[in-house]
Parts: structure tokens; sequence; C-alpha cells
């Protein structure tokens, strides 16, 4: 079959659709879609959002799922704490995560974007919706919103920007919940204000910023604010799927007329592709438009519109650059390779750093500016601070012993024991002492042990200054 060269109009490129030609915004005003992969994103954005909810309530071990509690360094991922001590494996994680998502953009394009990201979930499942039920599908819209303020509009805008604010409410309140907790979230929620005026400045703070996302800046936190769009253009290439338009078969256009004896391509020129964009942009135009999220609308629209006149479907659909000019199929290419290969290190590394992880760590420094003493009983006494992170949700009685060298004993600082309590810090101070015969160097190293019960649960190492021997 001879292959088309496709040369759209590339004045598209150097504006964005929510810009006019002033520099004003253009409020889009998209028409309501339907279709089967439509009534798929639907359900798939409701069990998200569902667990989007639910996440800061679901406990493991008594721990919450997902919590990341910057103010305090507490970070609690499934259960687990991590706290500032364990930021090679947060790091290292953080880096399969990243590699995980260039990954999937080069595999799956921006599915991402379309159909898991919560700005998209949030602004075409949840925002817009309410604007269909209150105001109808984008005619109604705009007829609305140029008509003069009378009873029927002032009630239904008004009704509109209550439910958008009660709805960024509950938002604010779930991303708190994510960072503090939900039992502070309780407790400032059941508190007086005056108790928590810091929590209740954060609750209005985020309150305005989701309710001015979703109610004002919208489709341009994909276009403007978001790097995930724009840094697409380095990890999507001609063999990565994505929304394209398969010009192929699409071209020349030309509308459908009746008793026609068609000689056009099958794209009849319809622009419900256009109309059902949450972005703006026309499909046609090209794939891999900074603008395009994937949502998959468009494909919905045309495969309507394909069934009604009696063509195919798929004119417009998921394929690559490659599949639409020449028909190759899928392939994985060798940045794919090697892109698995990276993540599947990054993956074993992590396994093995998280199953080497102890549940207590500790913390042993020499107190400043004390040199050795010499004791009565003809031992060489040091002077150390220690600090003790649990990081599970128990409390442990701890006890102190030098493992190594032999013959070495601790005390205690002003306490008779220390209590590990639970997600928490212990300190204390303490004197190690060991015989000078334990002493070969002026800079011994000295292992010591953290037991609890009897059992050692973690250990760790640190220098013993003595005399010159």
């Amino acid at each position: 079959m001879a292959t088309k060269t496709f040369h759209p109009n590339d004045d598209f490129r150097n504006t964005i659709s929510t810009v006019d030609a002033e520099g004003k915004r253009v409020w889009l005003y998209p028409k309501k879609p339907s279709g089967r992969l439509f009534k798929a994103r639907k359900w798939i954005s409701y069990g998200l959002l569902a667990m989007l909810f639910a996440g800061p309530w679901l406990r493991i071990g008594g721990l919450p799922l997902l919590m990341m509690n910057l103010p305090e360094r507490k970070f609690i991922i499934f259960g687990q704490i991590f706290w500032p001590q364990d930021f090679f494996i947060l790091l290292v994680a953080a880096l399969a995560f990243t590699l995980f998502v260039i990954l999937f953009t080069v595999v799956y394009g921006r599915v991402f974007c379309g159909w898991v990201c919560p700005q998209t979930i949030f602004l075409e499942m949840v925002f817009r919706r309410i604007e269909y039920w209150l105001e109808g599908d984008a005619p109604q819209q705009k007829a609305l919103d140029r008509a003069d303020w009378d009873w029927n509009k002032t009630w239904r805008k008004t009704t509109k920007h209550a439910l958008f604010l009660l709805i960024s409410f509950l938002i604010a309140n779930t991303f708190l919940a994510y960072i503090i907790g939900t039992d502070a979230l309780v407790q400032i929620v059941t508190d007086s204000p005056s108790q928590h005026l810091g929590g209740l400045a954060s609750m209005v703070v985020f309150t305005g910023v989701f309710y001015a996302v979703f109610a004002r800046f919208r489709e341009q936190v994909c276009t403007i604010a978001c790097p995930y769009g724009r840094l697409q253009g380095v990890m999507l290439d001609k063999d990565t799927p994505v929304v394209a338009y398969d010009y192929q078969r699409g071209e020349p256009r030309e509308k459908l007329r009746k008793n026609q004896q068609r000689t056009a391509g099958d794209c009849i020129d319809c622009h419900q592709c256009v109309q059902v964009c949450p972005t703006g942009i026309d499909i046609r135009n090209g794939a891999q438009q900074l603008e395009c999220t994937n949502c998959t609308a468009c494909i919905d629209a045309c495969n309507n519109i394909m069934a009604l006149v009696d063509l195919p479907q798929g004119l417009i659909r998921h394929a690559s650059e490659n599949n639409i000019a020449q028909g190759t199929p899928f392939r994985l290419t060798g940045r794919m390779k090697a892109l698995s290969g990276a993540l599947v290190v990054l993956l074993m590394g992590l396994t093995f750093l998280l199953a080497s992880r102890s549940n207590v760590q500790a913390t042993v420094l020499r107190t400043p500016g004390q040199l050795f003493q010499k004791t009565e009983r003809g031992t060489i006494s040091n002077l150390y601070n220690i600090s003790v992170i649990n990081k599970t949700n128990h409390p442990y009685p701890i006890t102190l012993r030098v493992l190594e060298p032999a013959g070495g004993t601790i005390s205690l600082v002003g306490k008779d024991g220390l209590t590990l309590p639970a997600q928490g810090i212990t300190e204390g101070v303490f004197f190690a002492e060991l015989p000078k015969s334990s002493l070969h160097t002026t800079n011994e190293k000295i292992r010591i042990g953290v037991f609890s019960g009897g059992q050692l649960i973690t250990e760790t190492k640190t220098k013993f200054l003595g005399p010159v021997q």
C-alpha cells in the first residue's frame, strides 16, 4: 500500500489552544464525551478516587497506608516507617519510580495523564460533570455564560461554585491527612479553632488552591504548569503508542454529502474530535502535541461518527507514528530494553536495602570536648551520646552492652534505663568502660549493642579514646 506524507498546517505549534492572538484566556467548553473508552475511564477514575479518599484511613499494623509527614520528617509507606536516616532507601525508591514513569511513558505514551493523573480525574470526572449536570452540555454552557444575570443563571452558578468549594475542602482535608495523619486532622476539626490556627490556615490555603485550580486554572495546569507534559518530547519517540490520527486513511478530508460517490479519505471533517477535547486541540494536526493528555475522548467521538456513517472505526486510535506511516507493529526498542534493565537493577537494589533494613537504628557519638577518663578500678571510660530511632509501632525497653572488645561495661547517666517509644526517638548519655588490656591503640574501635528483652535488636560502631600504650 502506498504511503502518504501528511503535511498539516504547523501554525498551531506557535500558540496554545487556550490563548488567543492578543494573549487573552480562551475559555474551553468541551462537549460531553461518551463511548466505550470513556466508560472504562470513568470506572477506573471512581476506583482511584475511592482509593485516594480511603488511603489515609487505611491501616497496616496500626500504621497508615501512606503518610508523608514533612514537618516531622516521617514517611510511612505501606505501613512501614521511614525516617531521614533512611534517605538512601528513599533516594533509590525515588529513582526507581522516576525510571518507571519514563519507561511507562516510552512504552504506553501519556496514558497516565489521561487516565490516572489526579488533576485529570478530578477535573473531568468530578468538577466538569457537575457543570454538565447543572449547566448542560457545551452549547448550553456557552449560552448561560453569555446570558444576563437572572434567577436561572444565579442559582445555577451559585450552586456550582458552592459544590466546587465543598469538594475542594474535602480534597484539602484528604491532602492534609496524607501529610499530618488522620488523628491530627480529626483533632484539628473537632477542637477549638484557636488551638490549631496553623492547621486551620493550612485547610483554608489548600481549599483555595484546589478551588482555583479546578474552577479557573483547569487545563492550563497540564499545558503550562505540569513539567511531565513538557518532558514528553524527550521521552516519546516514533515507536511510542499515542493517541494518533490515521492520515493514511483520513486524508484528504471532505464533508459527507448525500448521494455522494466518495473519493476522499475517511475523515468527514465533522470536528467532533476537536469539540470533545478537554485541552482544545485538533488531534489531526499530528501526534505528540504538548496539550494532548491521551484521554481518548477524541477516539470515542470519532468512533461514534464512523459508526453513524458506516465507515471503519479506528481513524483515531492508539498507535505509534511509525505504525501510522509505515504499518509497522509495536516492538521493543533498544531504549525500552535499556530502561527495563536499569529499572530491574534498581528494584533489586531497593529490595536488598529493604530486606536488610533494621526496625531500630542507633547512633552513638562521643560527647564533644571530652577526653578519656581513668577510673579508680583501673579502667578507661569515655562519655557518649546515644540516639535510638524506633521505626515500628511498638515500644521497646532497651539496654546497652559493649559487644566488642570483651570486658566492656556501660553505665547510663541520670537514668536507670531507656524506653524506646513507638514511632519515636529516645536519647541518652552513658559512660563506656574498657579494661586497659582491651586497648591496643589510642583510637580503638568499639561495638555497642542495643538489646530488648535479652535480644539484640541493633548495633552500632564508634571510636574509643585511650592513653598512649
